[in-house]
C-alpha cells in the first residue's frame, strides 16, 4: 500500500508544484480566501470528491467515501490563508499581491491536502471508511476553525489529522510530538487611568505612563517568581498607546499583548493573577485600571495513538532516519486545537528547510519552503489515513 502511495505522489509531483506556485502567487488574507476556495473546490471536484463550498464563510469541504463498511470517518485539515507581509524572497512565483504573502506555509498545507485527496481518490477501493478534507480559512486570526465547526465540519468525525511546515527541520523529514505541540494563546488588554497634569509638576498628577511601565516590569518579574518554571508562561505587551504631548503627564495608557501557556490549570488562573498584579501596582499611586483578558485558542495536545499512527506512516514512506520525535513544544498557537474539542487528533511537523544552514522562520518576508517537502507531506498523510482504520 505504501509503495502505491509513493508512486502516485511522485507521479503527481509536477502537478502539485504547479498548484503550490499558483497558490503562492495569489495569496489571500484571512476571511478573504474567495479565489483560493474556488480553486481548491474545482480541483477536488475534478477528482470525484463531493464538495461543499462556503463552509466556515470561505472554507471548503471535500468528502471521499471508501468501499468498505467501516462507519468511522477521518478528517484531514489544512489551512489556506496568507499574512499581511510584503514578500522579499525573489522567487519567480512570488506573491503578485503587494503586502500579502504565504509566509506561514499555508500554500504548502493546502497543496498537501489536495495531493492527499488526489492520491486517495485513486485508492478508493482500499479505504474502509470515510474521509473528510477540511480546507480552512482564517487560521492566522484564530477564527477559521471556529467558523468551520459552527458550520458542522466536525459532525460525525471520529478523528482528525493535520500538518504544519517547520523550517528548522530539513525538507524530506517529518517530526512528531507526543502531548503538547503548541501553546494556548490568549489576548490581553490593560488600561491604566490616572490624572493628567503639567510635566513640571508630577506630584499634582497621576502618571499613567509611569504606572504602566511599573505594571509591565512587575508582570515580567512576577512570572519568574510566582509561576511554576516547569509550566511556562510567556506574556508579551506588544502595543502601548498613551500621552497627548511631551510636557503633559498622561492620564490614560492602553496596553495590548498576548499570553501563552501550555497547561490548562495554569491558563485558568492567569486572568485573576494578572488582575491582582495590576491592582497591586495601581492602587498605591491612586490610579484606576481595567483588565480585559480574552481567551483565544487552547493548546494543541496530540493524541498518543494518532501521533504513533503518523510516526509509523512517516517511517514507512520516508525511512526511519527521516523521522524525529520533538522533545519540546512550541509556544506558538494553532486553532487546530478547536477541532480537538470534538474529536481526538494529531498534527505533525513537516520539514521544509534547507539542510545545514539557517532558514528564515515562519512569518518572515524571506521565508521559503522547499517544494520537495510537498511529496513527503502527501505520502505521510495519505499513508497515515489509509492505516487509520487498521491501527486505531
Amino acid at each position: 500500500m505504501s509503495t502505491r502511495i509513493k508512486q502516485l505522489a511522485e507521479t503527481l509531483s509536477p502537478r502539485l508544484i504547479e498548484i503550490r506556485r499558483h497558490l503562492h502567487s495569489y495569496p489571500e488574507l484571512s476571511g478573504q480566501e474567495y479565489q483560493t476556495s474556488a480553486y481548491v473546490a474545482g480541483i477536488l471536484s475534478s477528482y470525484g470528491l463531493h464538495v461543499r463550498e462556503g463552509v466556515g464563510k470561505t472554507g471548503v469541504i471535500g468528502e471521499l467515501k471508501g468501499e468498505g463498511d467501516d462507519s468511522r470517518q477521518l478528517a484531514i485539515r489544512t489551512d489556506m490563508d496568507a499574512l499581511p507581509i510584503q514578500e522579499m524572497t525573489q522567487l519567480e512565483f512570488s506573491s503578485r499581491k503587494p503586502g500579502v504573502m504565504h509566509a506561514c506555509g499555508h500554500d504548502i498545507h493546502t497543496t498537501i491536502g489536495l495531493g492527499t485527496a488526489m492520491v486517495l481518490s485513486a485508492m478508493q477501493d482500499q479505504i474502509p471508511g470515510k474521509l473528510r478534507f477540511l480546507f480552512q480559512p482564517a487560521e492566522e486570526i484564530a477564527q477559521g476553525a471556529r467558523w468551520m465547526v459552527a458550520d458542522g465540519a466536525m459532525e460525525n468525525v471520529d478523528a482528525i489529522l493535520s500538518v504544519h511546515v517547520f523550517p528548522s527541520v530539513p525538507a524530506g523529514s517529518v517530526a512528531v510530538r507526543y502531548g503538547a505541540l503548541t501553546a494556548a494563546a490568549d489576548n490581553l488588554e490593560i488600561t491604566i487611568m490616572g490624572e493628567a497634569g503639567h510635566g513640571a509638576r508630577p506630584h499634582e498628577a497621576v502618571d499613567a505612563i509611569w504606572i504602566a511601565a511599573q505594571v509591565i516590569t512587575t508582570l515580567q518579574q512576577a512570572i519568574s517568581r510566582t509561576q511554576n518554571p516547569l509550566r511556562p508562561v510567556v506574556l508579551t505587551i506588544g502595543q502601548m498607546k498613551g500621552g497627548r504631548a511631551p510636557n503633559v503627564i498622561a492620564d490614560q495608557v492602553q496596553m495590548q499583548g498576548t499570553v501563552r501557556s501550555l497547561h490548562p490549570e495554569t491558563r485558568a488562573q492567569l486572568p485573576q493573577w494578572i488582575e491582582d498584579i495590576v491592582a497591586s501596582v495601581c492602587r498605591p499611586y491612586g490610579a484606576r485600571y481595567h483588565v480585559d483578558y480574552q481567551a483565544g485558542v487552547p493548546s494543541v495536545h496530540n493524541t498518543a495513538s494518532l501521533t504513533q499512527l503518523i510516526e509509523t506512516a512517516a517511517q514507512d514512506v520516508c525511512g526511519s532516519h527521516n523521522v524525529r520525535v520533538l522533545t519540546e513544544p512550541s509556544l506558538g498557537a494553532e486553532d487546530f486545537s478547536l477541532y480537538l474539542e470534538h474529536a481526538p487528533g494529531a498534527m505533525f511537523r513537516l520539514g521544509v528547510g534547507k539542510a545545514d544552514q539557517a532558514n528564515p522562520p515562519l512569518h518572515h518576508p524571506q521565508f521559503e519552503a522547499q517544494e520537495s517537502a510537498i511529496v513527503t507531506g502527501v505520502m505521510t498523510m495519505a499513508n497515515a489515513a489509509l492505516n487509520y482504520w487498521q491501527q486505531v
